[in-house]
């Protein structure tokens, strides 16, 4: 490749670190850099981080990223965010008036008890549960300390936004948020991908305060100056995190389910209809290009890549360490349901407990290591048969994220889910999907050539025959309903499938 040939510049901004790659017109990483970010919990129940070190780590990120390289050769910049989060500025100056609170975050859910009866009435309107995890009581909760008369916010001056909004207001200036991570706040209306006037009125969120809904595909307004991000360099793609990697898996072939291991996990897949009944999964708009928006049905996990973190730092073994125990160790009847903030899809239940069951006094490190990397397994699989039942039958379990470096986690998937699993040997599949649709709206590829992009991969296939798979999921959901047992509920009785 000449040393003239165009760049896409990928801006990955995630919870706990932000990525830069430089992707080449072949489609592949040339360059890449990242820098970590701190999560605060100032309160039990409350995550936040701050803009200011988010916008530090873009820079940080980028800076590095690019040196070297010739500015003149990036043909433009594709985001990838993390997408409940959120934070609320002045739309006069862009200063920050308050920290980005979390998607991880509960502080919401007595709110969200109290909409309680509005639930089924929010689900058909936003196509999303009633859950903390979504924007909409974040942003009801954040008008409420810094404007509670909403005086200022009907004016025009405040604006709420989520990650990529607010970086788009750094980066060009413009209050606009794109349409995929819009439908993952419960304000907006899933079929018509407006503002759902119903939903604002009912959360008590002026209109006013939100940016304006925008495709994914750009351009937007150009770079303003020249901080880290070079000036000029048109901003092309815009998509949430878990959408980006649903993208760079080519995830609108027919039976490709994607799952992102991360702090938490992502399942995702295309759905042809423009409304889905499935069960305890999300309804969103996975991207959109031009007017027409490619719906996808989703289940989020609270904690996958979390819960061996939680673990290693409990223990003060490393998670390369707890890792190498799991491997070579079995469970013995041991389950850890992490339910450290609740449950999400397809249980959506905030008030199920963390819990460790199946105990005894052989019980070792090793044994609730294991068990700990199988609970991601068995949520994830959890989430790929309701998807099964919503939108046909998954023929592949596509991988990315961090925890999906672990081998004996893929194979372990494989084997619960009795699907095979592919694991690109690319990282970074939310850059790389941010990377390839700014490059489709660039002009570099067409759709066809993204469809016949390399994408080479791992693949691990079931070694288990299906009876074993029944009784495994059987255990681990029977450990999940006495984690969502309420004693002062005796006829509480947990939906069995999700």
């Amino acid at each position: 490749m000449a040393a003239t040939d165009p760049l896409i510049l990928a801006i990955d901004q995630g919870t706990s670190a932000t990525k830069a790659v430089l992707i080449d017109q072949a489609g592949q990483v040339v360059q890449r850099a990242a820098a970590e970010l701190r999560v605060h919990h100032p309160r039990r129940g409350w995550v936040e981080q701050s803009p200011a070190e988010i916008w530090l780590s873009i820079e940080k990120s980028v800076r590095s990223c690019l040196e070297g390289t010739d500015h003149r050769r990036l043909a433009g910049i594709g985001l990838s965010t993390q997408r409940e989060s959120l934070l609320l500025w002045d739309r006069r100056t862009g200063e920050t008036l308050s920290p980005l609170v979390s998607w991880q975050d509960q502080r919401t859910a007595p709110a969200c008890r109290e909409y309680s009866g509005e639930a089924e009435a929010i689900r058909q309107l936003s196509g999303l549960p009633l859950d903390p995890m979504f924007s909409a009581t974040r942003a009801r909760w954040l008008l409420d300390h810094v404007d509670p008369d909403r005086t200022r916010t009907s004016r025009g001056d405040l604006c709420l936004g989520t990650v990529d909004a607010w970086l788009l207001r750094q980066l060009t200036g413009q209050d606009q948020i794109e349409v995929g991570n819009a439908s993952r706040t419960q304000l907006m209306d899933i079929l018509t991908c407006r503002w759902s006037s119903p939903l604002l009125d009912l959360f008590g969120v002026p209109e006013q305060a939100l940016p304006q809904i925008v495709s994914s595909a750009g351009p937007f307004a150009r770079r303003r100056d020249d901080s880290a991000v070079p000036a000029g360099v048109p901003v092309l793609a815009v998509m949430g995190d878990s959408h980006a990697a649903l993208f760079g898996h080519a995830g609108w072939r027919p039976g490709l389910v994607k799952a992102t291991y991360g702090t938490g996990s992502s399942v995702m897949a295309v759905s042809a209809a423009p409304r889905s009944q499935a069960v305890g999964l999300c309804e969103t708009v996975a991207w959109q290009i031009g007017d027409q928006p490619v719906r996808a049905v989703e289940g989020n996990i609270r904690s996958s890549g979390a819960t061996l973190a939680w673990l290693a730092q409990l223990t003060s073994v490393s998670p390369g360490q707890l890792a190498s125990l799991a491997a070579d160790a079995a469970a013995d009847g041991v389950h850890l349901v992490p339910g450290f903030s609740g449950l999400g899809a397809p249980w959506w239940d905030p008030e199920a407990a963390g819990l460790l069951t199946g105990l005894t006094l052989g019980t070792r490190l090793e044994n609730v290591a294991r068990a700990a990397l199988e609970s991601i397994a068995f949520q994830v699989n959890d989430l790929a048969t309701a998807i099964d039942q919503a939108s046909g039958p998954a023929s592949i379990l596509s991988a990315d994220g961090g925890a999906a470096a672990s081998s004996t986690l893929m194979q372990l998937q494989a084997d619960i889910s009795g699907i095979p699993v592919q694991r690109p040997e690319t990282a970074n599949l939310s850059a790389l999907g941010a990377a390839h649709l700014a490059g489709l709206a660039a002009g570099l590829w067409s759709t066809e050539d993204l469809d016949a992009l390399s994408r080479p991969r791992d693949e691990f296939t079931p070694a288990t025959e299906p009876r074993w798979r029944q009784g495994e999921v059987a255990a681990w959901r029977a450990a999940v309903r006495r984690a969502r047992y309420r004693p002062d509920e005796p006829d509480h009785n947990p939906t069995e499938e999700p």
